[in-house]
Formats: C-alpha cells, sequence, structure tokens
C-alpha cells in the first residue's frame, strides 16, 4: 500500500505541477502587483512546497520504515489540503476569485488534482495506521 501512496502522490504532484505552469505562464506572478488575481503568491507557492515536504516524509518513512515519518507526512499533508481547499474554493468561487490567470484551468486538470488529493490524503491515513500496527 505504501508503494500505492507514492503512485497517486506523484500523479497529484504531475496534475497540481501542469496547474501551476498554467498559472505562471499566465501571468499569475505579474497579476500580483495588480491584484487582478485573488490567488496570493504566499498561498500558491506554499501549496506545493509543502506538498513537495510531505512527499519528502514519505520517502523517508519508505527508505526506513519509521512511522513517524508517515505520520509527519500525513500532518503536512493536512495543511498542504486545507491550502488546497483554500484554492479550490477561490477558483470555484468565479467572479471576483477566478479572474486573473486561474480562470484559464481546465475544470479536468483542476478535478484530477482534487480526486487525486483526496485519494493521497486518504491513502497516506490509511498506511500511516497501518504502519503503527506492524
Amino acid at each position: 500500500m505504501e508503494h500505492a501512496v507514492l503512485a497517486v502522490w506523484i500523479v497529484t504532484s504531475l496534475a497540481g505541477l501542469h496547474l501551476l505552469v498554467l498559472w505562471l505562464a499566465g501571468g499569475g506572478l505579474r497579476q500580483q502587483e495588480t491584484k487582478v488575481t485573488a490567488f496570493p503568491s504566499a498561498l500558491v507557492l506554499a501549496h506545493p512546497a509543502l506538498a513537495v515536504a510531505g512527499l519528502g516524509l514519505w520517502v523517508a518513512f519508505l527508505g526506513t520504515g519509521d512511522s513517524s515519518y508517515a505520520w509527519a507526512a500525513f500532518g503536512v499533508l493536512t495543511a498542504v489540503a486545507l491550502l488546497g481547499f483554500t484554492l479550490f474554493t477561490r477558483w470555484l468561487g468565479g467572479g471576483r476569485h477566478a479572474r486573473g490567470a486561474e480562470r484559464r484551468f481546465p475544470v479536468v486538470a483542476v478535478a484530477l488534482h482534487g480526486i487525486a488529493g483526496v485519494a493521497t490524503f486518504v491513502l497516506v491515513l490509511l498506511a500511516a495506521t497501518m504502519a503503527d500496527r506492524l
């Protein structure tokens, strides 16, 4: 199961990377100065940065078998999920929220990233729980 988590986490990361590239290519950082976007750069950049840190903790868990790494990864992933939910609600709100580079996000990419993110969250929780029992 631990390796399935890694696979799903990588799929989630790739979909998220696609969205980040679209946001940057659409001028997401430039729009910060004019306040055309409701996606603050700190929020947009913290979400993937924490996700990468959590993935690193998960890889440490895979390498050592120490369940404390799995639980640390879950803790970081909880923060990532909260940031992601904030981004999603701002994007979903449309109108004043989705008026910058983020309005060009393909619905399929957002859905894939969100569904894979939820799957990652649940699988990490289950795997961390099972790792404690071994």
